[in-house]
């Protein structure tokens, strides 16, 4: 039996268990209209084959479709996190929200949209699966066909970035002190 014929017998069953987390992935960085369209092109390019059993899961394959697919719109991606910074800040502005924001991480939410966008392509694809897909660094160098390394050398720059973005602070940390 050829790969692409095994695939095609697992497809039903790899698009069940993945289209919704590869949906809500895409969501998450661009929109939910484009996610409605992107998933669905993720398994098109799915089913017309590539993947190879010997490499492990599907999933983290899906994964590098779907940040390939998402990086044809960056620059939406990054319009789209410079749009969440200032509606961060304007709706800080009022009491509720100010009050809110002393106690929650959500007070960090514009200036980290901010540093999102001012990341580099690489570096916010290998830190937006790990947060937003839940990979492993294993998982992520498979979805980007880039080595271990890359990986954590980039996950390693973009936190540094991250983290002087917000002020050497950690917000889960502050959420959990406050």
């Amino acid at each position: 039996m050829s790969v692409s014929a095994h695939l095609g017998l697992d497809l039903d069953r790899i698009f069940d268990a993945h289209f919704a987390e590869i949906h809500r992935y895409i969501a998450r960085r661009l929109s939910m209209d484009d996610a409605d369209d992107l998933a669905g092109e993720v398994f098109l390019i799915a089913a017309g084959g590539g993947y190879e059993s010997s490499r492990g899961e599907a999933r983290p394959w899906l994964y590098g479709i779907a940040t390939k697919l998402i990086a044809r719109h960056r620059r939406s991606e990054i319009r789209r996190w410079k749009a969440l910074s200032r509606t961060s800040e304007r709706e800080a502005q009022s009491h509720e929200d100010a009050t809110l924001t002393r106690v929650t991480a959500g007070r960090f939410t514009g200036r980290l949209a901010r540093a999102l966008a001012g990341l580099n392509g690489g570096d916010r694809d290998v830190v937006l699966l790990v947060a937003l897909g839940g990979l492993t660094h294993r998982e992520v160098a498979a979805a980007l066909e880039v080595p271990y390394g890359t990986v954590a050398s980039r996950l390693n720059r973009a936190r540094k970035q991250l983290r002087k973005a917000l002020g050497d602070v950690n917000p889960l940390k502050e959420a959990h002190d406050g």
